[in-house]
């Protein structure tokens, strides 16, 4: 393999720069030409190649985003745009892909793989940590630790205040950024998709707290939580408890930018050259992970189908630990 091209796709997560300095900088070591690719699949649909070295990455490591861009592409969807991107590859002599990115990412590349046969190895971009094949996914650190952030500062304004705050993070399908956040914010409860927490539960814990004399609660809210969203859940609760003062937070999109911590780093660092090197020693169509501390390589197939569980014991913690 003589030529090979990186691109990242999906919902951007910090240290997708530093995998793309790293798959860049490990081809370069192997003697391999490299190839950014703009704005996904998309790009690669259009054409937007550009010629990558060793400067093209050059103090890129500590930013957050992508240098590269990204894109949701409906057009790749088609067989005809998939066809589009294989000429373009072809065009451009690319002969293998590693690709950063999220669920989606891997099911676009896993049908690319089965239409075209391009050899493609994945590396897990995503701030929600729910891929399967990888401990930890690039982004998810940093995410937690902005969240975490917040959630310190709104704790300070509700014990003032003596109120109660509903504080929403990401994670439609994935509770992994709300428990981390509950447990270290110290939150009283936390909703999450993996575990139905029921209304009355809230209103219990709220009234039992107030019972022991606590005077302000935090509930953290994964956004894809089956009571709805953190307004739609306040305002249930609001309903049976009309004296309680609520405030809702949202902390949305802050929480896939900025300056990726050292654990992103390592971790982008460590799977882009492992992704590099998979392809060299003839891996395809499988996604580079970290399980144990150890480099893993998950078929395409398993982490889009299998589910990345949640420790139940983190449920008990928070339990335990809001008392």
């Amino acid at each position: 393999m003589k030529r090979i091209a990186v691109f990242t796709s999906g919902g951007d997560a910090p240290g997708m720069n530093a995998c793309i300095r790293a798959v860049v900088r490990s081809a370069i070591y192997h003697g391999v030409e490299v190839y950014g690719i703009r704005r996904g699949f998309n790009g690669m649909i259009k054409g937007e190649f550009i010629k990558m070295d060793s400067s093209s990455v050059s103090n890129t490591i500590q930013k957050g985003g992508t240098i590269l861009k990204s894109a949701r592409s409906k057009e790749f969807m088609t067989p005809e745009g998939r066809q589009k991107a294989f000429e373009q590859l072809q065009k451009h002599g690319i002969e293998g892909l590693v690709a950063i990115g999220g669920n989606g990412t891997f099911a676009g590349a896993n049908t690319f793989y089965q239409e075209h046969g391009i050899p493609c190895i994945g590396a897990p971009g995503t701030i929600d940590n729910d891929l399967y094949g990888t401990d930890f996914t690039i982004g998810y650190d940093t995410a937690v630790n902005t969240a975490l952030d917040a959630i310190d500062k709104i704790r300070d304004t509700a014990d003032s205040h003596e109120r109660v705050f509903f504080v929403e993070v990401m994670g439609r399908d994935s509770g992994y950024i709300a428990m981390p956040c509950a447990i270290g914010g110290g939150a009283e409860i936390v909703m999450i998709p993996e575990t139905h927490t029921p209304i009355d539960m809230v209103i219990d814990t709220l009234q039992n707290g107030w019972k022991r004399s606590k005077t302000s609660f935090i509930i953290i809210v994964a956004e894809g939580d089956e009571e709805g969203h953190a307004p739609d859940i306040a305002a249930k609760v609001q309903a049976s408890i009309p004296e309680m003062d609520a405030r809702v937070t949202i902390l949305g999109h802050v929480q896939r930018g900025g300056s990726p911590t050292a654990a992103d780093r390592m971790l982008a660092s460590e799977i882009g050259i492992g992704a590099v090197e998979g392809l060299l020693n003839g891996k395809k169509n499988v996604m580079a992970g970290i399980v144990n501390s150890k480099l893993v390589y998950t078929p395409f197939l398993d982490t889009i189908t299998k589910r990345k569980l949640i420790n139940p014991r983190y449920n008990r913690m928070v339990e335990i630990l809001s008392v």
